[in-house]
């Protein structure tokens, strides 16, 4: 490979590493980041490429790789375009060690997540409940796997992005209701929308608003949405990625206040 990466995929400058070291695949924090995981996984950005081979053979050694050897069941090896590469539940296993519990539980979200086909070209998710819990019962004894098993309790089916996960994780800890995740809702006759957490006992909905709501298209469709929960006498939460720092104190704050306008109170 030229010394240059100019041009090259991060699986071009993985693949050469794969096919001189037989029998072996992109694990850990470089799988982690070919599947384009979100959350976040300690050294996962350094300059280091993590190959995994089977129990009976030697320990990749080579000049920025990190090996890697392990039990491996024959259907956790995939490919991704033609590169060995260890498959989603097992890569989310492998890195379990490293995260907190939060952060396997924004994982966890992703790979249990309900695609759109007309946005995703898909229609099934990564994977289902049972595999995940399945991928631990093999490897009972992976370090980081008590974690696992305590996010696997947590996770939920529905959550769009890491940090619908992190606000519905943040909510839930500071003890207010259990929120709907992404369930159409609707507010009166013909007008329906799905807000990212929902309280429809209490009528208040909360939306995580990314980068993509500063551009002007969106701006008009998020008032519109505004004023649709408005006329239905709901209130609207709106959370960014400010409310979310510092322990996501502040947007705990603004959905507890807006649940108790409706009438909510701490058990």
């Amino acid at each position: 490979m030229p010394a240059s990466e100019d041009g090259h995929t991060l699986a071009d400058n993985v693949r050469p590493v794969t096919l001189v070291t037989e029998f072996s695949a992109a694990s850990h924090a470089m799988a982690f980041l070919l599947w384009e995981f979100p959350g976040f996984l300690p050294g996962s950005h350094e300059p280091v490429i993590h190959i995994s081979r089977p129990e009976g053979f030697a320990i990749p050694r080579r000049r920025g790789v990190k090996g890697h050897r392990g039990q491996f069941f024959e259907d956790e090896i995939t490919t991704l375009n033609g590169l060995y590469i260890t498959t989603r539940a097992r890569t989310w296993l492998d890195c379990t060690r490293k995260m907190d519990i939060d952060e396997i539980t924004v994982v966890a979200d992703h790979l249990l997540r309900i695609p759109r086909p007309e946005f995703e070209g898909r229609s099934l998710p990564y994977c289902t409940l049972n595999d995940l819990e399945e991928m631990l019962d093999r490897h009972w004894g992976t370090p980081g796997i008590r974690k696992a098993r305590l996010a696997l309790e947590q996770t939920c089916v529905g959550a769009d992005s890491a940090q619908e996960t992190r606000l519905r994780l943040a909510l839930a800890r500071a003890g207010l209701p259990t929120a709907e995740v992404n369930v159409r809702t609707e507010l009166s006759p013909g007008v329906v929308r799905q807000p990212d957490l929902g309280y429809r006992e209490w009528r208040v909905a909360v939306e995580y608003e990314g980068e993509g709501h500063s551009e002007a298209e969106q701006i008009v469709r998020d008032i519109a949405r505004e004023e649709d929960y408005s006329r239905a006498g709901w209130i609207l939460v709106r959370i960014s990625k400010r409310h979310l720092s510092t322990g996501a104190t502040t947007a705990v704050a603004k959905v507890r206040r807006a649940l108790e306008q409706h009438g909510w109170t701490p058990k």
